[in-house]
Order: structure tokens, then sequence, then C-alpha cells
């Protein structure tokens, strides 16, 4: 089950909000949990007992963390809980990725194949495991109270709005909510907007171009003009599609009380890499700071030191985004930006690049990025970059003017004019004036509901992550 479907929208929603609000507050957590574990389990029953074990194998670790009497019994607590989230989210993620590359390895000294078979993934697995870890480290260290109960946590750690693909919650953003939150016919109308407009960046944006995106990363020698068109597209595909789900998230949380942080900024008006990272999955980049990068060491120990651990960060960030070289090298990529942008003075000086060359530069290496991200393998995404320099022509072709349709241009055209709107006049949001319009709302949902109608299923980006 996904957002963006019949069943969610008039089924499983409607039913889900009715009983909420008729149970009596303190059976909320109950109800929100069961809520969350159909939801879940929907799609494959027998992985809900992934979700399960993992959220009671982090509290029972994080409460005897908090409880040890000396600093060895808390860290061998704290090494037990994170160790076993790990090796599950090393087991489901990442043993195919590792036999795979054993097996090329292996095969190209005439050796045996190892034969070993793909392991389906369960969705959202990547993002329970770092809230899982945070909640671990966070209540040991008293960064963070202690879930009130066994059930609140687990309610927190399969909350259906943001488990599949976030945003990153941490235990300690919505301890205090769980205990107590508002509820009020204007909170709930602002959840219903945000929703809403989530949907339409999904639906009306993301999955208008996401055929044009697929068709050019699938052609053999793209040209440059093609190349650039399918780089263009995966890239406001992915904006929409991601941020869509996000918005819609946030939306489901506030039509049950609960406030989720922002996870998108308006990224593509950055004007340095450094700074599409502090506006880009913002519950990502602040936990692979505060989890990861400081940690390792931040920018202490010299210059050097803060490269490797801006190194280390990055990469690390990618492979948690997939089992693919592909991701490590996204990775790589961005963590050699942000470590030029730190020898040119990103921390010391308020403008990284000179006035006119930071936004066109921060996008084409956005973009050049995700055609890394995107492509199947190195060698697919390596032919997309031999078409954007121009080694296999220039011009569009005929067959691809012809493939193509006019909606797909026109969504490619709205949705890059809202990507950069708030860079024409910060102080003018585009969709949030739009959704100030009284009609707007209800229109818009209609429009949607008549498109999802109409289309076949079409699932989140990041669920594969």
């Amino acid at each position: 089950m996904v957002f963006s479907s019949l069943i969610f929208i008039f089924g499983f929603l409607p039913a889900f909000l009715a009983v909420y609000y008729v149970v009596p507050a303190r059976f909320r957590s109950a109800w929100i949990l069961i809520g969350s574990y159909a939801f879940y389990g929907w799609w494959r029953l027998e992985y809900l007992a992934v979700v399960v074990g993992i959220s009671l194998v982090s509290f029972i670790c994080a409460n005897a963390a908090l409880a040890a009497k000396s600093k060895k019994r808390k860290s061998l607590w704290v090494k037990l809980g994170v160790g076993t989230d790990l090796a599950v989210l090393g087991y489901f993620k990442y043993t195919y990725f590792i036999a795979e590359s054993i097996d090329a390895a292996l095969i190209s000294f005439d050796g045996a194949s190892l034969g070993v078979e793909k392991i389906v993934l369960p969705i959202g697995i990547s993002f329970l495991t770092f809230q899982s870890i945070s909640y671990i480290l966070d209540v040991s260290r008293k960064d963070a109270p202690p879930a009130r109960t066994v059930m609140d946590f687990l309610a927190f750690s399969a909350l259906f709005p943001q488990l599949i693909a976030g945003p990153v919650l941490r235990y300690k953003d919505v301890a205090d909510q769980f205990q107590s939150r508002t509820h009020s016919l204007l909170v709930f109308q602002s959840g219903c907007k945000r929703f809403v407009q989530g949907l339409a960046m999904k639906l009306l944006i993301a999955d208008t171009v996401a055929p044009l995106a697929d068709r050019m990363f699938a052609l053999d020698a793209p040209t440059m003009a093609e190349a650039w068109l399918g780089a263009g597209a995966y890239s406001i595909q992915l904006l929409f599609d991601f941020a869509g789900y996000s918005a819609m998230a946030i939306g489901l949380g506030l039509m049950i009380g609960f406030r989720f942080v922002e996870n998108f900024n308006a990224p593509y008006i950055s004007q340095s890499v450094t700074e599409f990272w502090r506006r880009w999955h913002i519950s990502l980049s602040n936990w692979l700071r505060d989890y990861l990068y400081i940690p390792l060491g931040g920018n202490r120990g010299g210059t050097l030191k803060t490269f490797r651990n801006l190194m280390l960060t990055m990469v690390l960030g990618g492979f948690w985004h997939g089992a693919n070289w592909t991701f490590i090298i996204w990775g790589a990529w961005h963590g050699l930006l942000l470590s030029l942008e730190r020898a040119i003075g990103s921390k010391s000086r308020k403008r990284v690049w000179p006035r006119y060359t930071g936004w066109p530069f921060t996008m084409v290496a956005v973009i050049v990025g995700w055609v890394m991200f995107r492509a199947a393998t190195v060698t697919d995404a390596f032919e997309m970059y031999r078409g954007m320099v121009g080694l296999n022509g220039i011009n569009i072709s005929a067959e691809t003017i012809y493939f193509n349709q006019p909606i797909e241009f026109v969504g490619l055209i709205v949705g890059a004019i809202l990507s950069i709107a708030p860079s024409i006049n910060p102080r003018v949001s585009v969709p949030q004036y739009l959704m100030s319009l009284q009609l707007f709302t209800p229109l818009m949902f209609v429009g949607c509901t008549i498109v999802l109608s109409a289309r076949a299923h079409s699932p989140f980006l990041y669920f594969q992550f």
C-alpha cells in the first residue's frame, strides 16, 4: 500500500482516522501501532517481524544502557543494540552485493560462482535502522528521554506516515508529542493541505516526467541533447517524488497531531553543494552529521582529517542508499565537492563561489551526480556522461522526438519553474501561495484522483532505499 493509491486515500486513511478520533487518548498509541503494522503488513506480512524485532532490540538495549552501572556495561549494551541493527540491515541490503562482487572476482580467475540468490529488501529498513540507532545512542547519552512505554516506542518505530521513506525521525524530537499533542480542526486542515500538495507533486510532476527520464536513460548512445534532457528530467522527478512523499508524510502526521521535521527547503536554488546538503533530505543530512561526521572527528584535527571525515561520511551515506557501486561513487563525488568547498572557505565565507557562478556550478555538479545515482551500472552512467559531453552527437534524434509526449515536457518545465521559483523572489513561495487559495486544495485533490484512477501503480523512488 502506498500513499498515492485509491485504497489508501479512500479506504485505509479514512478508516484509520475515524477510529483514531473515537478512541480515548490513552489508547491512541496502541491504535497507531495497529494501523502502522497493518499498513506495513499489507506489503509483506512476514517482513513485519523484522520491524518488530529491530524495534524491540533497540528499546531493550537503550533502556539497559541507560540503567547500566558502569561505562563498560553501558558500552556493551550500546554495541549490542547498534550492532544488531546494522547486522540486520547488512544482511538484507548488502549480502547479495558482497557475494556478487566476490563472484565477479572468482569468475575473473576461472573460479566457481557462489550462487547466492537475491534477498528481498524490506521496504523502509534503512530509515528504521537509522531511527533505531539514534534512539539507542541518544538515550544512552541522556540526550533524549527513554520512551515512556514500550507501546510508545513501537508506535514511534512503525509510525506509518514516515516508516517507509522518511523523514528520518529522532525520538527526542517527538517524545513530548507521544505524551501530549494538539488536535484541532485547523491543524487537521493544514495536514490535509500538505498531503494534497505532496500528492500533486508526486502524481502531476514526478510521475509525468518519469517516462521521459526512463526513456533517455534506456538509450544505448544518447546524444548531448538526449543525455542532458534525461539527466534534467530525472533531477525533477527525484525532487518532486521524494519531496512529495515527505510533504505527504508531514501532512499525515499533522492529521493525528504530530509535527515532523521539514525534509526539503528548495534545494535547487542552492549556491553551493554545501548549501545543497542543508536543503536536500535535511533529516538524513543532520543524521549523518550528528552520528557519523562528528563522531569521526568532524572538522577537528586539521584540514586533511576534515577532508577524510567528509569523504567517509558521504561515501557511507551513498552506500546507505543502496548496495551498488553507483551509490558509492555518487557519495564520493559529493564528498569530493564538499571537501573542495571546505578548502576554499565554505565555513568562513558567506559566499563559497563568485557571484553568478555558484548556482550554475552547483546545479551542474548535482545533476552530474544524479546520473550516477540513477544509472543501473557504472558503465551505464559513463555512457550518459559520454553523451553529455557530445561524444555521441549533439542533436536530439527523430525517434526521441516521436516517442516523447508533450505533457512530459510540460511537467518538466513546470517542475523546473517551481523548483527555482524561490530564487526569483525569496518572499514568494508558489506552492504555499497556491495552497492558500480557498478552492485550490479541493480542486487539486479532484485532479489528482482523476489522474490516479487513470494511471498504473507508481511506487515512490525512495522505497528502494
